[in-house]
C-alpha cells in the first residue's frame, strides 16, 4: 500500500494549519518588561515638576515612544495658575483609531510634585502609571478592529504645587474638560481609566468610592478572574485625583490607583520601592477588561 496519499493530505493539512496561523496571530500582550524599561527611563530623567526643563524630556521620551508604534501625539499647551505664579504646562494626546469616533480614554499624570527639600523622583507616582500606559498604547495598536477609538492622555500638572488645596492640582485634567467642553467633543468621550501609583511592591488597590460603579465592577471582576484579588482589594476608600474633573463634567471614569504606599511623596519613592510584577497585574487587568468594557458601552448605545 502506498503511503503517499495520507502523507500528501498531511503535508497540505500542515500547510493549512500554518495559512491559518498566519491570517490570526497572536494578540499582543502587555509586557512588564517593556514597561519597566519606560520607568527606569523616566527615574534616570530625575525630579519632573510641571515647567521644568526633565518635563519636557519626559514628554520628548513618551512622544518618541508611541511614534516607534505609530501613535502620533498632539500637545495640549496651557498656562497653569499656581500659588508661585503661571507654570507653562502641556498634555499630550494620543490617538488610536477605532471604527467609532466615540472614545474611551486611559490617562496617567506624567509630572512629579515639586519639592525642594529633597530629590523626589516619583519611582510609582508618575513614573509607573506613565511606563504603563506607553506599553498599553503599544498592545492596543496591535488590536484589530477596535470597536471605539482609544485616547492614551498624559497629563501635566496632576501634583499640587503648594498644599492640596482648592484649584492647587489637577491641572492638567482640568483644563483638558474644560477645552472638551468648550470644543463640544466631551460628548463622545464614553469612559475613563485612569491610571495612578500602580507600581508598589506589594500592590493594594482598592475600590475608588467616587468612580463609576460599573467601570469598577468589570476592572475589579476581572482581576479576580485572573487571580489578581490579592493586589485589587474590594474595600473602599475616596480619593481626589485626576478623574474627578470628569466625573463632575458627567463622564463615567474609574481610578486605579495604590495609595497604601509608605513612599509616597518621600524621597524613598525610588526604583528600589517599585516592581514590574505590579506594572504585570495592572497591565493584564486593563487589557482583559478593555472588551468587557466596549461591549458594555456598544450595549449602552442601543
Amino acid at each position: 500500500m502506498s503511503l503517499w496519499p495520507s502523507g500528501k493530505f498531511l503535508i497540505l493539512g500542515c500547510l493549512a494549519a500554518t495559512t491559518l496561523s498566519a491570517q490570526a496571530p497572536t494578540p499582543a500582550a502587555f509586557d512588564s518588561a517593556k514597561a519597566w524599561e519606560h520607568l527606569r527611563q523616566q527615574i534616570a530623567i530625575g525630579p519632573r515638576p510641571s515647567g521644568s526643563p526633565a518635563i519636557v524630556r519626559t514628554r520628548q521620551h513618551i512622544t518618541t515612544a508611541l511614534a516607534g508604534f505609530g501613535i502620533k501625539t498632539v500637545e495640549q499647551a496651557f498656562e497653569g495658575q499656581t500659588p508661585i505664579g503661571p507654570i507653562t504646562m502641556v498634555n499630550l494626546i494620543a490617538t488610536i483609531p477605532g471604527q467609532r469616533s466615540d472614545r474611551i480614554v486611559i490617562a496617567s499624570h506624567f509630572d512629579t510634585k515639586l519639592f525642594r527639600e529633597f530629590r523626589f523622583v516619583g519611582a510609582s507616582d508618575g513614573a509607573s502609571s506613565t511606563a504603563a500606559l506607553i506599553e498599553l498604547g503599544r498592545v492596543i495598536k496591535a488590536r484589530p478592529q477596535l470597536p471605539f477609538t482609544v485616547e492614551l492622555l498624559f497629563l501635566d500638572g496632576e501634583e499640587a504645587v503648594g498644599e492640596w488645596l482648592g484649584t492647587d492640582n489637577t491641572y492638567g485634567s482640568r483644563h483638558y474638560v474644560a477645552a472638551a467642553t468648550k470644543a463640544g467633543t466631551l460628548k463622545s468621550l464614553r469612559a475613563l481609566i485612569l491610571l495612578d501609583m500602580i507600581g508598589d511592591r506589594q500592590l493594594n488597590i482598592r475600590r475608588e468610592q467616587n468612580s463609576t460603579r460599573w467601570l469598577t465592577d468589570i476592572i475589579w471582576n476581572t482581576a479576580k478572574r485572573l487571580g489578581h484579588q490579592a493586589s485589587f482589594l474590594d474595600e473602599e476608600t475616596p480619593i481626589e485625583d485626576d478623574h474627578i474633573p470628569f466625573l463632575k463634567a458627567g463622564v463615567q471614569a474609574v481610578d486605579i490607583i495604590d495609595l497604601d504606599y509608605p513612599a509616597w511623596h518621600t524621597a524613598n519613592d525610588t526604583i528600589e520601592r517599585v516592581s514590574a510584577r505590579s506594572l504585570q497585574t495592572v497591565g493584564d487587568v486593563v487589557v482583559a477588561a478593555l472588551p468587557e468594557i466596549e461591549q458594555r458601552l456598544l450595549t449602552d448605545r442601543q
